[in-house]
């Protein structure tokens, strides 16, 4: 919970010193040089668990903002499809501890194809960090949790940057473009912690729920890497069995699961394809499920076909993840404390997974 609560002023720590007077990015840690990032046609993204969900993320902000074309993998299948990576490939390894061995052996298998690597760490002098080619540290600060938090946060900010530093590279965005989105995100640490604020609600939410067998997630474009870190947060912590899904899959095979009272969070802020998202929570309503919607402050629809609903603050949607992880962070935590579970050291798991 501590951790949770520190995300702010984590955040505000990943964006200092990032920008010049002149509004620029300055990402002078990543040390490749300039013509290098113009000449990449493609980019790879590689990471484990909530690393790999900021790495979605990532994904989409980066083909939007530079048009580059972008493939994520969970870095222990990286290697062994034979990616195809050459010279003109960026490689983003995306890891908290910067010991984590699939993610490490990605990352040697890129160099060893000629790819130019950034890794992306919260740890100063690891093995990733060593080892790539650039790197931007996050700075969230020691995280003893071994469920991630204020980690996945400040992963997603650093990405973010690395995309809108892409893009200012290689010109894709004007440069009031990048300032306008740089200013959004300097103020996530204040929707962020208005997003805390939803704690005491999410307690009496979750002590709803605390008994529940299975718990389903689902969320469209940004909302669906949202949705995979909110299933992934509760099936750590409190043991409940838990899925996400892109909302559009449902009826793909998901939708059997549903039945009564059945709970579903559904990640429903303000976004392009809020009208179909409104239309997949009907689907698990007409099912006899019961909604969780987390939605846009003000958003006066949601309220008809939602159960509960949690209001976080207007975001840019591919900012959003980074404000709506937050409510289902303390849904997890709060459930895992009303079933008596260890929320800071959840059994079999270990903040760094060093072996294979």
């Amino acid at each position: 919970l501590k951790e949770i609560h520190e995300q702010p002023t984590a955040i505000r720590d990943t964006l200092v010193g990032r920008t010049s007077h002149s509004g620029r990015l300055m990402l002078d840690e990543l040390r490749i040089d300039e013509d290098t990032l113009r000449d990449v046609n493609k980019v790879f993204v590689v990471a484990c668990g909530t690393a790999f969900h900021a790495g979605l993320v990532a994904k989409y902000a980066i083909e939007h903002w530079t048009r580059l074309p972008v493939e994520i993998d969970i870095a222990s299948e990286f290697r062994y499809r034979d990616p195809v990576l050459d010279a003109n490939t960026l490689t983003l390894a995306v890891s908290q501890s910067g010991e984590t061995i699939d993610t490490l052996e990605a990352l040697r298998h890129a160099c060893r194809q000629g790819s130019r690597v950034i890794a992306v760490t919260n740890t100063v002098g690891s093995s990733i960090a060593r080892e790539a080619d650039g790197i931007l540290y996050t700075h969230a600060g020691p995280e003893i949790g071994v469920a991630a938090t204020k980690t996945f946060a400040t992963q997603m900010v650093a990405l973010h940057l690395v995309a809108l530093y892409l893009a200012q590279v290689r010109g894709s965005m004007f440069p009031e473009e990048i300032a306008e989105v740089v200013g959004r995100m300097h103020d996530l640490p204040e929707q962020v912690d208005l997003a805390i604020d939803l704690d005491e609600e999410v307690r009496e939410l979750a002590a709803m729920y605390a008994d529940a067998r299975d718990v389903i997630f689902i969320g469209r474009h940004t909302g669906y890497p949202a949705a995979l870190e909110g299933a992934l947060k509760l099936k750590e912590i409190s043991y409940i069995h838990a899925e996400g899904h892109p909302a559009g899959e449902l009826k793909h095979g998901p939708i059997a699961l549903l039945e009564e009272g059945l709970p579903v969070v559904a990640v429903a802020t303000e976004c392009h394809v809020y009208g179909k998202v409104l239309s997949n929570i009907q689907e698990v309503k007409a099912r006899g499920a019961r909604v969780i919607a987390v939605a846009t402050e003000g958003d006066r629809e949601i309220g008809k076909y939602a159960d509960h609903v949690l209001f976080v603050p207007r975001t840019p949607e591919l900012l959003a993840p980074v404000v709506v992880s937050v409510p289902l962070q303390l849904l997890a935590y709060h459930v895992g404390k009303a079933r008596g579970c260890d929320v800071d050291q959840p059994r079999n798991l270990a903040k760094s997974v060093t072996v294979e």
